[in-house]
């Protein structure tokens, strides 16, 4: 299983990014999705997660700016990010759990995208 992330780039404050996360391989069905973020010198944090059925959870700092959505049908999940802010610049990680037999799940992460916000 493989985790493609795509999206990332650099854009002014304020500005928006719309992250992109796709799945692939030998995935029988998808729990959570998510995506993390580690800033220089920081540990790594939740920005979002979505389940299954589509239950969603943020971080604080993103409430009300960011949105993440999934297509179950493309084994896909998303990350609007809008009001950017410089404090946003991290690498960001895509994350699944994947259930890959009936009774095995797998935890994955994408290779990471950089997203920077100039003040």
């Amino acid at each position: 299983v493989q985790l493609q992330a795509s999206g990332g780039g650099l854009v002014q404050a304020g500005g928006s990014l719309r992250l992109s996360c796709a799945a692939s391989g030998s995935i029988f069905s998808i729990n959570a999705m998510g995506w993390y973020r580690q800033a220089p010198g920081k540990e790594r944090e939740l920005v979002a997660a979505i389940t299954s059925g589509g239950s969603t959870n943020y971080a604080d700092s993103v409430k009300g700016r960011f949105t993440i959505s999934r297509d179950n049908a493309k084994n896909t999940v998303y990350l609007q990010m809008n009001s950017l802010k410089p404090e946003d610049t991290a690498v960001y990680y895509c994350n699944a759990i994947v259930v890959v037999t009936t009774t095995h799940e797998y935890d994955y992460w994408g290779q990471g995208t950089q997203v920077t916000v100039s003040s």
